[in-house]
Protein backbone atom coordinates (compact mmCIF):
# COMPACT_ATOMS: atom_id res chain seq x y z
CA UNK A 1 0.00 0.00 0.00
CA UNK A 2 1.13 3.50 -0.41
CA UNK A 3 0.60 7.48 0.57
CA UNK A 4 -1.89 7.53 -1.95
CA UNK A 5 -3.76 4.89 -0.20
CA UNK A 6 -3.60 7.22 3.43
CA UNK A 7 -5.07 10.21 1.20
CA UNK A 8 -7.74 8.22 0.16
CA UNK A 9 -8.40 7.02 3.59
CA UNK A 10 -8.58 10.24 4.88
CA UNK A 11 -10.40 11.79 2.01
CA UNK A 12 -13.37 8.97 2.92
CA UNK A 13 -13.14 10.09 6.64
CA UNK A 14 -13.34 13.35 6.46
CA UNK A 15 -16.80 12.57 4.69
CA UNK A 16 -18.31 11.09 7.33
CA UNK A 17 -16.71 13.31 10.35
CA UNK A 18 -17.89 16.29 8.19
CA UNK A 19 -21.50 14.82 9.02
CA UNK A 20 -21.21 14.94 12.87
CA UNK A 21 -22.01 17.97 14.37
CA UNK A 22 -21.29 17.55 17.56
CA UNK A 23 -17.66 16.42 18.32
CA UNK A 24 -18.76 15.92 21.66
CA UNK A 25 -21.10 13.28 20.40
CA UNK A 26 -20.48 9.44 22.42
CA UNK A 27 -18.48 6.55 20.40
CA UNK A 28 -19.86 4.06 22.74
CA UNK A 29 -17.57 1.30 21.50
CA UNK A 30 -15.01 3.15 22.49
CA UNK A 31 -15.66 4.85 25.41
CA UNK A 32 -15.04 8.21 24.49
CA UNK A 33 -16.63 11.18 21.86
CA UNK A 34 -16.26 11.94 18.42
CA UNK A 35 -13.50 14.28 18.84
CA UNK A 36 -11.76 11.82 21.12
CA UNK A 37 -11.57 9.05 18.08
CA UNK A 38 -10.50 11.77 15.47
CA UNK A 39 -7.61 12.73 18.18
CA UNK A 40 -6.61 8.84 18.82
CA UNK A 41 -6.51 8.53 14.82
CA UNK A 42 -3.89 11.45 14.64
CA UNK A 43 -2.22 10.50 17.38
CA UNK A 44 -1.54 6.87 15.76
CA UNK A 45 -1.00 8.41 12.37
CA UNK A 46 1.86 10.90 13.83
CA UNK A 47 3.31 8.01 15.60
CA UNK A 48 3.53 5.72 12.44
CA UNK A 49 5.17 8.11 10.55
CA UNK A 50 7.90 8.64 13.47
CA UNK A 51 8.02 4.82 13.82
CA UNK A 52 9.23 4.13 10.16
CA UNK A 53 11.58 6.76 10.14
CA UNK A 54 13.17 5.61 13.87
CA UNK A 55 13.59 2.35 12.57
CA UNK A 56 13.64 -1.15 14.31
CA UNK A 57 13.91 0.54 17.85
CA UNK A 58 11.04 1.12 19.53
CA UNK A 59 10.65 5.16 20.30
CA UNK A 60 8.02 6.18 23.10
CA UNK A 61 9.35 9.27 24.33
CA UNK A 62 5.87 11.07 24.51
CA UNK A 63 1.96 10.90 24.16
CA UNK A 64 0.43 13.35 22.27
CA UNK A 65 -2.21 14.56 24.24
CA UNK A 66 -5.70 16.06 23.28
CA UNK A 67 -6.36 19.75 24.24
CA UNK A 68 -9.51 19.46 26.93
CA UNK A 69 -11.40 22.54 24.78
CA UNK A 70 -10.22 21.46 21.33
CA UNK A 71 -13.45 21.60 19.02
CA UNK A 72 -13.66 18.81 16.52
CA UNK A 73 -13.43 21.00 12.78
CA UNK A 74 -9.85 21.47 14.27
CA UNK A 75 -8.81 18.27 15.18
CA UNK A 76 -10.18 17.30 11.85
CA UNK A 77 -7.64 19.60 10.14
CA UNK A 78 -5.35 17.93 12.13
CA UNK A 79 -6.10 14.37 11.46
CA UNK A 80 -5.99 15.21 7.80
CA UNK A 81 -2.44 16.83 8.33
CA UNK A 82 -1.01 13.74 9.75
CA UNK A 83 -2.77 11.09 7.29
CA UNK A 84 -0.81 13.67 4.78
CA UNK A 85 2.38 13.58 6.86
CA UNK A 86 2.45 9.38 7.15
CA UNK A 87 2.05 9.36 3.90
CA UNK A 88 4.74 11.57 2.62
CA UNK A 89 7.06 9.26 4.98
CA UNK A 90 5.48 6.08 3.44
CA UNK A 91 6.07 7.41 0.04
CA UNK A 92 9.95 8.77 0.47
CA UNK A 93 10.76 5.47 2.39
CA UNK A 94 12.38 2.84 0.81
CA UNK A 95 10.22 -0.57 0.28
CA UNK A 96 13.21 -2.20 2.65
CA UNK A 97 12.97 0.34 5.61
CA UNK A 98 11.43 -1.12 8.63
CA UNK A 99 9.55 0.48 11.87
CA UNK A 100 8.95 -1.02 15.24
CA UNK A 101 5.14 -1.93 16.09
CA UNK A 102 3.89 -3.95 18.57
CA UNK A 103 2.97 -6.33 16.29
CA UNK A 104 5.27 -6.84 13.96
CA UNK A 105 8.74 -5.03 12.53
CA UNK A 106 6.44 -3.09 9.42
CA UNK A 107 7.58 -2.05 6.27
CA UNK A 108 6.22 1.11 4.37
CA UNK A 109 3.51 -0.56 3.06
CA UNK A 110 2.28 -2.03 6.83
CA UNK A 111 2.64 1.40 7.89
CA UNK A 112 -0.05 2.32 5.03
CA UNK A 113 -1.47 -0.58 5.89
CA UNK A 114 -2.28 0.27 9.84
CA UNK A 115 -2.92 3.87 8.83
CA UNK A 116 -5.85 3.27 6.24
CA UNK A 117 -7.01 0.36 9.17
CA UNK A 118 -7.14 2.93 11.98
CA UNK A 119 -8.63 5.69 9.24
CA UNK A 120 -11.58 3.43 8.30
CA UNK A 121 -12.42 0.89 11.38
CA UNK A 122 -12.97 3.79 13.63
CA UNK A 123 -14.74 6.31 11.49
CA UNK A 124 -16.51 3.13 11.02
CA UNK A 125 -17.11 3.17 15.09
CA UNK A 126 -18.05 6.79 14.62
CA UNK A 127 -20.63 5.89 12.22
CA UNK A 128 -22.11 3.15 13.82
CA UNK A 129 -22.27 4.95 17.29
CA UNK A 130 -24.35 7.57 15.31
CA UNK A 131 -26.46 5.45 13.01
CA UNK A 132 -25.14 6.85 10.53
CA UNK A 133 -24.50 4.89 7.05
CA UNK A 134 -21.05 4.66 5.84
CA UNK A 135 -18.43 2.39 4.06
CA UNK A 136 -15.24 3.25 2.44
CA UNK A 137 -14.34 2.82 -1.09
CA UNK A 138 -14.22 -1.18 -1.79
CA UNK A 139 -11.16 -1.64 -4.17
CA UNK A 140 -9.35 0.38 -0.56
CA UNK A 141 -11.44 -1.65 1.81
CA UNK A 142 -9.79 -4.52 -0.33
CA UNK A 143 -6.21 -3.16 -0.36
CA UNK A 144 -5.98 -2.95 3.47
CA UNK A 145 -7.70 -6.39 4.02
CA UNK A 146 -5.09 -8.28 1.88
CA UNK A 147 -2.62 -6.56 3.41
CA UNK A 148 -3.02 -7.09 6.98
CA UNK A 149 -5.57 -9.81 6.92
CA UNK A 150 -3.98 -12.18 4.25
CA UNK A 151 -5.75 -14.93 5.93
CA UNK A 152 -9.27 -13.10 5.60
CA UNK A 153 -12.22 -14.73 2.86
CA UNK A 154 -11.60 -13.39 -0.30
CA UNK A 155 -15.22 -14.49 -1.73
CA UNK A 156 -17.26 -11.87 0.75
CA UNK A 157 -17.17 -7.77 0.22
CA UNK A 158 -13.66 -6.40 1.16
CA UNK A 159 -15.40 -4.10 3.50
CA UNK A 160 -17.78 -6.83 5.40
CA UNK A 161 -14.39 -8.80 5.67
CA UNK A 162 -12.55 -6.17 7.29
CA UNK A 163 -15.48 -5.62 9.96
CA UNK A 164 -15.32 -9.09 10.51
CA UNK A 165 -11.84 -9.61 10.40
CA UNK A 166 -11.27 -6.97 13.33
CA UNK A 167 -14.77 -8.22 15.51
CA UNK A 168 -16.47 -5.72 14.37
CA UNK A 169 -19.49 -7.21 11.88
CA UNK A 170 -20.44 -10.83 11.26
CA UNK A 171 -20.13 -12.84 7.97
CA UNK A 172 -22.65 -15.38 6.89
CA UNK A 173 -21.18 -19.03 7.62
CA UNK A 174 -18.46 -17.87 9.56
CA UNK A 175 -18.04 -17.87 13.20
CA UNK A 176 -17.68 -14.01 15.04
CA UNK A 177 -14.52 -13.37 15.43
CA UNK A 178 -13.25 -12.51 19.56
CA UNK A 179 -9.80 -12.68 19.44
CA UNK A 180 -7.48 -10.94 16.55
CA UNK A 181 -4.31 -8.96 15.23
CA UNK A 182 -3.31 -7.59 11.94
CA UNK A 183 0.11 -8.32 9.84
CA UNK A 184 2.16 -5.19 9.30
CA UNK A 185 5.31 -7.37 8.82
CA UNK A 186 5.78 -7.98 4.84
CA UNK A 187 3.91 -9.89 3.24
CA UNK A 188 6.45 -12.42 2.43
CA UNK A 189 7.32 -13.15 6.59
CA UNK A 190 3.64 -14.68 7.01
CA UNK A 191 3.42 -17.54 8.07
CA UNK A 192 0.24 -19.03 6.78
CA UNK A 193 -1.21 -18.59 9.69
CA UNK A 194 -3.87 -16.99 11.58
CA UNK A 195 -2.01 -14.84 14.72
CA UNK A 196 -4.53 -14.34 17.57
CA UNK A 197 -4.77 -11.62 19.80
CA UNK A 198 -7.28 -10.67 22.35
CA UNK A 199 -9.12 -7.77 21.26
CA UNK A 200 -8.22 -4.80 23.35
CA UNK A 201 -8.29 -0.75 22.56
CA UNK A 202 -8.35 -1.16 19.17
Amino acid sequence: MTGDDLRAAAAAVEQLLARVPDGGAAVPLLATDVTGVAHHVTSCLTLYAQDLVAGTVEVSAFDLVRRPDVELAEMRKQLAASAEVLARVVDAADPAERGAHSWGLADPSGFAGMGCAELLLHTWDVADGRDLDWAPPAPLAGAVLARLFPWAPTDADPWAALLWSTGRGELPGRDPVTTWRWHCAPLSEWDGQQPRRPTGSF
